[in-house]
């Protein structure tokens, strides 16, 4: 391929880790791309918790905004901001292998190493729906501290204690790639936090009728990664829930002789009420395990919880 991919990213330094990597990757199959750094609305109000914002898409619109005018030819996302539904003319390239889904507990106190040894009334901070709403329910004695900024200038908020806080949660994957990783203190079990769908994946968009870009993204795909994220994306779309929605996914372990299975939850943002659903996952149409899921989700009220 002759002609430089162009490659959009955020200008964090997680989103350039990311992007980084996906130029790397490129270079190894002959590909040469060039970054291309571009503000989003999510890094521009960062003094904001993103539940306040109107829309979706708060740290992709302008990228995509960017591919379909053309000034770039492919953007690099944290699959998890990626909203389910893509605007016309664009799609969904590749999903590299995906790195650590779970959370990590970072703690200001080194004798902490869980979420259960937080003492009363200590203060935890994130900006997450999903997280504040599951951190409720597991100990609704702790105070939850809106928490924003790029990953490193969060885990120093903590770790120097700034706003009283005690403890926060990221993703693990964030954590590590940052080289951040001797800052956790524990890797919270993802069926005791569950993740974000698409969280620890990254997510290669393209205008759809570009297929100079899809051939030169197309080795970066990892199909069991891609399977695992349509799951749970799946399930997100079926509850019809945004990327700030209080709502949850995991695929674990595959089952002796069956499959990997999709865990789903929504929890009540007061955390009073938790659900949580499985199905195993057909190699050959994993969204219906995210359907599957949602529909039991739905069934046991989850629709009301979202909808408060």
């Amino acid at each position: 391929m002759s002609a430089v991919l162009k490659l959009g990213t955020r200008g964090s330094r997680l989103a350039l880790w990311q992007a980084e990597w996906v130029q790397v990757a490129l270079a190894r199959h002959g590909v040469d791309a060039d970054l291309i750094v571009i503000k989003t609305r999510g890094d521009a109000e960062v003094d904001r918790p993103l539940r306040e914002l109107e829309g979706k898409g708060f740290f992709t619109k302008e990228i995509e905004d960017a591919l379909l005018a053309g000034r770039i030819d492919a953007a690099v996302h944290s699959l998890k901001d990626l909203p389910t539904r893509l605007p016309d003319g664009v799609a969904l390239a590749a999903v590299p292998p995906r790195a650590d889904p779970a959370e990590a507990l970072v703690t200001r106190d080194a004798g902490v190493a869980s979420i259960a040894d937080l003492p009363g009334g200590a203060k935890i901070g994130t900006s997450s729906l999903r997280r504040v709403a599951q951190v409720r329910y597991l100990r609704p004695d702790l105070e939850i501290v809106a928490l924003r900024g790029n990953v490193p200038t969060r885990v120093q908020k903590v770790t120097q204690g700034r706003d009283g806080l005690a403890a926060a949660l990221l993703a693990a994957a964030g954590l590590e790639r940052l080289e951040l990783a001797g800052r956790i203190a524990a890797r919270v079990d993802p069926l005791v936090v569950m993740p974000a769908p698409g969280q620890g994946a990254l997510g290669l968009e393209v205008r759809s009728d570009d297929r100079r870009a899809r051939v030169a993204l197309a080795p970066l795909e990892d199909a069991e990664s891609a399977r695992h994220v349509a799951a749970e994306r799946s399930l997100l779309a079926t509850l019809e829930g945004g990327c700030q929605a209080p709502v949850a996914a995991y695929v674990g372990a595959r089952d002796s002789g069956l499959g990997a299975r999709l865990f789903g939850r929504v929890t009540a943002l007061d955390g009073s009420v938790q659900i949580t659903a499985s199905a195993v996952i057909d190699d050959s149409d994993p969204a219906a395990a995210g359907v599957a899921v949602a529909d039991l989700l739905t069934a046991h009220g989850a629709s009301r919880l979202l909808a408060r």
